[in-house]
């Protein structure tokens, strides 16, 4: 998947579904279940609630299929649930350190991916964030979202996503710097 963009299912597999085919809903699942999970597990750093989250808003998706209009919908509804989910979670247990998560492996690594150092230290960055600012780096970043659809998708103003866009990409240079600095020192 190119940018993270998961590839749009057919309408017409989210209208079977909508009409109970058990089969269509499970394909909505595979197609739509990485980028979930991977919005979940990279704002909580724990594989288990990212589970728990991937789980709960398919869930939420098979109640509320009937508000699903489009395909473009399902994607935006499905990053939101699973959104706000991580964060209601992230407010609710502390994640644990990126140093002691266990290597995913990411659909999208790609050979832009190839410095597993570099991605570490970026992930470590990115773990130092508040929730909030976290979700708005992923979803720009991962997600490649432009900042109408993450302030839709957290539901801040526009501006409020600019703000914490240019104070993450602040703080995780900051960081990233400090991180060198030590290096060098050692």
């Amino acid at each position: 998947m190119p940018n993270g963009v998961a590839p749009p299912c057919p309408d017409g597999l989210l209208v079977a579904a909508r009409g109970g085919d058990h089969s269509a809903f499970a394909a909505l699942v595979r197609q739509h279940e990485k980028s979930v999970y991977s919005v979940a597990w990279r704002l909580l750093n724990r594989v288990d609630l990212a589970e728990d989250v991937a789980q709960d808003t398919f869930l939420q998706l098979y109640r509320h299929l009937d508000r699903i209009v489009s395909a473009a919908h399902l994607r935006f509804w499905l990053l939101r649930v699973a959104t706000h989910f991580s964060l209601a979670q992230l407010r609710r247990v502390q994640p644990i350190a990126v140093a002691d998560l266990p290597e995913i492996a990411d659909e999208r690594d790609g050979p832009e991916a190839s410095d597993p150092p570099l991605i570490r230290k970026l992930q470590a960055a990115v773990a130092t964030l508040p929730p909030v600012p976290r979700a708005v780096m992923l979803l720009r970043y991962q997600e490649d979202l432009d900042l109408a659809e993450i302030a839709d998708v957290l539901e801040i103003p526009i501006n409020t996503v600019k703000s914490h866009l240019r104070r993450s990409l602040h703080a995780m240079r900051e960081h990233l710097q400090d991180t060198e600095r030590r290096a060098l020192h050692d």
